[in-house]
């Protein structure tokens, strides 16, 4: 708003520099978030924000000139709460006047290469309702600022279209892309975000700023750095006012050169700076003073004090044509050795845990509207659900979910999380126990993934809760440890439903059983299954839709079947590990480190050429037990009613005892005629097509043909030809490629022994109590085989459905009689190209809904197309005509 902006003039006859004073604010890196905003542990990192933002406003009040951007609401938003009234209200003065702006305004700075989509706008909107709330109109950023984040996807730009920015700046991109930019002068430039949205909606002026997000190098005045101040008095020895400004209009000038416009922007200021603002500005208001008073003899720079959005309205006002791009920024390398890969898939579990915690937040959402006021009945009064909301969208930073920070950081961020999951626990059972009725105590079972469920594995009857966050039917298989080995599961209406006891694969060095079982709770529906111990049960079931074959020599799978559309294809699957560099090697001293992958060897190692193999088939669940080495197994598993076969991998602890740190991928190879293509998400939406070896807007010259050749997988990959296209739907984000034709690896897992010297300090080697030798991570990847027109009609649900999974809930023996086993919160499942993205209580008396085309345009032959939705409301009916994709 005009009203908002105190930009200072320019000059149209000049060149402009525009100097941004800005901190960068880590949400937790080498110190935890109370460390950083407290200025604890300064030992491992001088950093202290309360101190920062206590600095800066006081300086901002001494001088109207002075300008500052702030970026963190998560950080701000503590600041704020501690603040008298009356300084409440200094600082919303200075944001009414422009002198202190928002920009990005989320709860933190998120990553772009393992977050889902669903979870950044959770985060956006967070830190957005907070500043608009607040500060009103003139507290809304009209900037995205993305300035650390290691690579950048389209979806994110798409999402900051779509929610109204103006801009959008960040700091890296390939040093090759860089270069050629530079020299074409397109370091500005025009983000086409979506071949679906028609542009304008997509569409984002973005810049890439001059320096990272550092000073021009000699211009650093805070108190963390070693450049000598402006001084200038003189008659003294070590004036040096001639020699700053000569320096500086050389910078500036030769800036200018590799941009478009007589503006330029220069930001001053860099991690956890201005802790001492006084320093920093006091010096930028001499550099101001001195290099404009070179005006009157002849110079024609201009220096200001600016802001981001000041800076792309002189942009806007020059009326350019700017060069089109429609890919994204991945991968990101700083040098010809020095690829940022590694990091999508780093602390897998971690990876994991966030993407469950996501599940979870979403149903806590649901739960809490559709159970009423009383869901919010506890000992934590009305905030359980805003725990785990803002869990997750700290977790969202980019050395959060990334994998990116310190080894007691990462811990800290998977304990807020198990703290928010505890205060939403006390929300579901309090809906739970509204909707059914009943006020059996709820059971919650977080360790099934280890195979453990106290419950289950000691009572002889148990009922289970599956409530359903999509808006769609679906069937899940229930999977619990047992202790009988004869079961009878009935559903809500006393019918039975179809088990098998199973002896289980387990990572706790115990072996036990499994009692599988089918739910097919729909559209929001919570129903309740019965598990009775019997002496005998027999369960039959005809599976149906696809068929494995394994080669009986090796023990590998050898081919893969969808029987609806008669497809088959040769299919062999394995493990591998890239020996990681340890930096000692001709080409470069760069290791593989959490943030950088780096084999030493374009060829991986095998872990073994055959799997010693365990069969179960029954007509509920056949699966094959794989070993490869100790430290690698698998079960390939396929349901009697799914149409996506199961890779359920367990990996570690990886060995190090030959010094050398170990990066595991699993390798698909297929008879697919890929011709080195393959495609893959962009934060769990939209699909990227992908080429080894090449990148849409500059001819690559490749240095490292592995890591060079990784790309982000947020929720799923694929490999197609004309006939057939296999899809990987995977549990969380992990990099991945195709190195070869008809084939697609993904690595797993990574414990390295040496850091890369991109800041974090220490290597990527995880441990823990349960896992002292190393860390043992479970996943699992789904494959389904389908024809290219229409297997997005497969994948996209089936892919929502690994994202957003059924809560379980246990209860001990009977139920009351009087008991509602049966609820659904819809009339009606929505159409299959809609998703229900949020439901959530927005304040007292309303609800935020969204709703969102999940399908790219030319997608789907039966789900790309405009939908309408019909919302029938209490005071009538409310239509949406939903374009693909928003």
């Amino acid at each position: 708003p005009p009203f908002c902006f105190s930009c200072h003039a320019t000059k149209p006859n000049m060149l402009n520099v525009h100097l941004v004073p800005h901190t960068h604010d880590d949400v937790g890196w080498l110190k935890t978030v109370d460390q950083y905003y407290y200025g604890d542990r300064n030992d491992i990192q001088h950093a202290g924000v309360q101190y920062i933002l206590d600095s800066v406003v006081d300086q901002l009040l001494k001088n109207p000139d002075r300008r500052f951007i702030y970026v963190e609401t998560a950080f701000f938003y503590r600041w704020w709460k501690q603040q008298s009234s009356s300084m409440q209200q200094t600082v919303k003065q200075l944001v009414n006047e422009g002198r202190l702006e928002f920009v990005n305004g989320g709860w933190c700075m998120s990553d772009e290469a393992t977050t889902h989509y669903s979870a950044v706008i959770d985060q956006m909107t967070m830190g957005l309702r907070f500043l608009n709330e607040t500060f009103g109109p003139c507290g809304r950023p009209r900037v995205a600022w993305h300035i650390d984040p290691f690579g950048h996807a389209r979806e994110h730009a798409s999402m900051f279209a779509q929610m109204g920015y103006d801009g959008f700046f960040f700091g890296r991109l390939d040093y090759q892309d860089r270069a050629r930019r530079m020299v074409k002068r397109e370091q500005e430039l025009l983000w086409r975000a979506s071949n679906s949205l028609t542009p304008p909606m997509a569409d984002l002026f973005t810049g890439i700023l001059p320096n990272g997000y550092n000073p021009p190098e000699g211009f650093c005045w805070d108190q963390s750095c070693d450049d000598p101040p402006i001084r200038d008095d003189p008659d003294l020895e070590d004036y040096n006012v001639d020699d700053v400004v000569k320096r500086f209009l050389t910078i500036a000038n030769s800036q200018a050169m590799v941009y478009k416009t007589n503006h330029i922007i220069m930001t001053m200021g860099s991690d956890f700076q201005y802790e001492n603002a006084n320093l920093w500005y006091k010096n930028l208001d001499k550099l101001i003073r001195y290099v404009n008073g070179q005006q009157a003899n002849g110079s024609k720079v201009n220096v200001l004090y600016s802001t981001p959005s000041c800076y792309l309205q002189e942009l806007h006002r020059a009326n350019l044509t700017w060069a089109l791009k429609t890919d994204d920024f991945f991968p990101y390398a700083d040098d010809a050795h020095d690829f940022w890969t590694g990091y999508f898939t780093s602390r897998p579990a971690l990876k994991r845990y966030e993407r469950i915690s996501n599940s979870n937040l979403q149903t806590c959402n649901q739960l809490e509207i559709l159970g009423g006021p009383v869901s919010r009945k506890g000992p934590f009064g009305d905030g359980e659900s805003q725990t785990m909301k803002k869990a997750m969208a700290v977790a969202q930073h980019h050395d959060a979910v990334s994998g990116t920070e310190k080894q007691h950081v990462a811990n800290d961020y998977a304990r807020r999380l198990a703290n928010g999951w505890q205060h939403c626990q006390v929300l579901v059972s309090n809906s739970l126990t509204a909707l059914s009725g009943s006020s059996a105590k709820r059971i919650y079972c977080d360790n099934l993934n280890i195979s453990v469920c106290p419950l289950t594995e000691s009572s002889k009857k148990f009922s289970v809760n599956v409530y359903n966050p999509l808006a769609r039917p679906v069937a899940w298989p229930v999977r619990l440890p047992v202790n009988g080995t004869s079961y009878v599961v009935s559903d809500a209406e006393g019918k039975s439903v179809d088990c098998q006891v199973c002896v289980c694969v387990c990572v706790c060095k115990r072996c036990k059983l499994h009692l599988y079982a089918f739910s097919k709770p729909y559209m929001h529906d919570i129903v309740h299954l019965y598990f009775l111990l019997k002496t005998e049960y027999l369960c039959v079931h005809v599976l149906q839709f696809i068929r494995v074959t394994f080669d009986p020599d090796t023990g590998l799978l050898s081919s893969l079947s969808n029987l609806e559309t008669k497809q088959t294809i040769k299919l062999t699957q394995n493990f591998y590990w890239y020996n990681a560099s340890d930096g000692n090697n001709k080409e470069s001293n760069q290791p593989s480190g959490a943030y950088i992958f780096r084999p030493n060897s374009s060829t991986p190692f095998i872990i073994s050429k055959t799997a010693k193999t365990e069969s179960i088939q029954t007509p509920v669940v056949q699966e094959v037990r794989q070993w490869f080495a100790p430290w690698v197994s698998q079960v390939v598993r396929l349901y009697g009613d799914s149409r996506a076969l199961e890779l359920e991998w367990t990996v570690g602890p990886l060995p190090i005892d030959d010094d050398l740190g170990k990066e595991v991928i699993t390798r698909l190879d297929t008879s697919i005629k890929t011709s080195e293509y393959f495609y893959t998400d962009s934060n769990g939406r939209e699909m990227l097509q992908r080429k080894k070896d090449f990148r849409p807007t500059w001819n690559l010259s490749q240095s490292e043909p592995i890591a060079g050749n990784y790309y982000p997988i947020n929720s799923r990959a694929f490999i197609k030809d004309d006939v057939d296209q296999l899809t990987v739907v995977t549990d969380r984000s992990q990099g991945g490629g195709s190195l070869q034709n008809g084939s697609l690896e993904i690595m797993l897992h990574r414990r390295l022994l040496y850091d890369d010297v991109r800041g974090v300090g220490e290597p990527l080697n995880e441990s823990s109590g349960v896992f002292p030798e190393g860390l043992v991570v479970r996943g699992c990847l789904r494959l389904s085989l389908d024809r290219p027109p229409s297997a997005a009609d497969a994948h996209r649900p089936l892919a929502q459905q690994v994202v957003l999974q059924p809560l379980l809930t246990f209860t001990d023996g009977d139920l009351h009689p009087n008991t509602q086993l049966e609820f659904s919160g819809l009339q009606a499942a929505l159409p299959p190209a809609v998703h229900l993205l949020t439901l959530t209580q927005w304040d007292k008396d309303s609800v935020l809904l969204r709703l969102e085309h999940q399908f790219q345009s030319q997608e789907s032959k039966v789900n790309s197309h405009p939908v309408t939705v019909n919302l029938e409301l209490s005071s009538g009916c409310m239509y949406l005509l939903m374009p693909p994709v928003f």
